[in-house]
């Protein structure tokens, strides 16, 4: 198995002289190139599945838990080959895909996968809009779908502009994860920071950590940053988890003294389109018109 990966990751790996490629495809890990359309494509990266979805690209393989509501009818299609964080090689073999997609949670398994079959990854970053694009852009030339990444970039622009129209003049955000009763804020130049980038507003406060996880905070913090707006991610929600909601850990004296509660500035983001897959096609858009309904309503 190992020497067959090997034989077809010379038709899809960047660098092969021997193969003429037809396409050049930018990925996390820079540009590698494609001598044909990949036929079976297994996904453990869900903002990638999201994406290939919106552009009617069917995976084969895909992980076992989905989490995203719109993906989930995937499963019954697709072949379980593992977990976000663990593929399950076995599965994977017998699948048989001639590419595999990693990136975010699992992109520390690329290597892994390679035994299997060539592996790309297409993790989305800190610049989340820009990077959903290129994704979008690079999927869409892989799998010759480039009419329909067109249409799609053009609504996500749309959606992006007007969410940038309804922030405008709308006072001060806080972006605040809960994971029950646990607080963490994110700024600018954080994993959601993109929240700030496409609604133009400016952060409540400043000198926030950009650690992946977050700033760990109190319901004091928040009370002193005394925000216009917060936008609330729950991640216990978006993993399915028991617990606390993000709505009983915010309800404090301190947080319903702020700006933002007293005008009913409190926005629950769907947790796992957020926390799961932010940065695929559909879960973008989602994300985009929740904050423009939100900031217009108010």
């Amino acid at each position: 198995m190992r020497a067959l990966a090997l034989t077809t990751f010379l038709a899809f790996s960047s660098g092969s002289a021997a193969i003429a490629a037809d396409i050049s495809v930018p990925t996390a890990q820079g540009d590698v190139a494609f001598a044909g359309v990949p036929q079976k494509v297994a996904v453990y990266d869900l903002p990638s599945l999201d994406t290939l979805t919106a552009l009617g690209v069917s995976a084969a393989g895909v992980p076992e838990k989905l989490y995203v509501k719109h993906l989930q009818d995937l499963a019954g299609n697709a072949a379980p080959v593992g977990t976000l964080f663990e593929p399950n090689l076995e599965a994977l073999a017998g699948l048989g895909p001639d590419l595999v997609v990693v990136g975010g949670r699992s992109a520390a398994q690329k290597s892994a996968v390679e035994q299997v079959a060539p592996a790309i990854d297409m993790t989305i970053g800190e610049d989340l809009l820009a990077d959903s694009k290129a994704r979008l852009a690079a999927f869409g030339a892989l799998f010759e779908r480039q009419d329909k990444a067109s249409e799609l970039a053009a609504t996500l622009d749309q959606k992006i502009a007007a969410v940038n129209a309804a922030g405008k003049d709308k006072g001060r955000a806080l972006i605040v994860m809960t994971n029950g009763p646990k607080l963490a804020v994110y700024g600018r130049a954080s994993r959601f920071g993109w929240i700030h980038e496409a609604t133009g507003m400016p952060e409540a406060a400043e000198h926030i950590n950009t650690a992946n996880h977050g700033d760990a905070v109190s319901h004091e913090f928040i009370a002193e940053a005394n925000p216009d707006w917060l936008f609330v991610i729950d991640r216990g929600a978006a993993v399915g988890e028991e617990g606390q909601s993000a709505e009983a850990t915010l309800k404090n004296p301190l947080v319903e003294g702020t700006n933002a509660w007293k005008a009913g500035h409190v926005v629950y983001l769907d947790a796992a389109d957020a926390y799961i897959s932010a940065g695929g096609y559909t879960s973008t858009i989602t994300l985009l018109d929740e904050l423009t309904a939100a900031l217009t309503k108010g």
